[in-house]
């Protein structure tokens, strides 16, 4: 399964992201506290894209069910990162840019993947690459492929 999103750098557009990988992920069978966790990292990366991005027009949401991981990419289509000032500040500054916001949410997503990297690129902007490696529910048909495919290659 594989899907692309082409949203509003708006706020209503979260829940909108939050509503379609929900619902694929069930549909697919995935189990709910790994949906859940997929969500909230989705929906941290999503704001950060929406607040503190450089950029107008649309931000980009891809995302694929691959070998048993949900590999989900946002991009903020900005201008890569601010340029560094060259006289030191006082205090320091958080990172500027995406996921600025005195790093928590880069700390919630990093809790709740398994694989967070973060990609600044000037002609595409910050790319925030998020894997987790999916669990089923009981009876999921997906779940039940998925082993009898582990089972049958080993």
């Amino acid at each position: 399964m594989e899907f692309a999103l082409a949203l509003p750098r708006e706020t209503p557009s979260i829940p909108v992201v939050r509503r379609v990988v929900g619902d694929a992920l069930r549909g697919l069978g995935v189990a709910e506290d790994c949906v859940a966790d997929i969500l909230v990292a989705a929906s941290e990366a999503c704001t950060n894209a929406v607040q503190h991005a450089r950029a107008t027009g649309d931000y980009r949401v891809a995302g694929r069910v691959d070998d048993g991981n949900c590999l989900l990419e946002i991009e903020d289509g900005g201008h890569g990162p601010r340029p560094v000032p060259r006289d030191p500040p006082q205090e320091p500054v958080p990172e500027p840019g995406v996921l600025s916001e005195s790093g928590r949410g880069i700390k919630i997503m990093r809790a709740l993947v398994d694989d967070l990297d973060i990609d600044r690129t000037p002609d595409r902007g910050t790319i925030v690459h998020l894997r987790k490696r999916l669990t089923w529910r009981d009876g999921a048909l997906v779940g039940r492929l998925d082993r009898r495919l582990m089972h049958s290659a080993g």
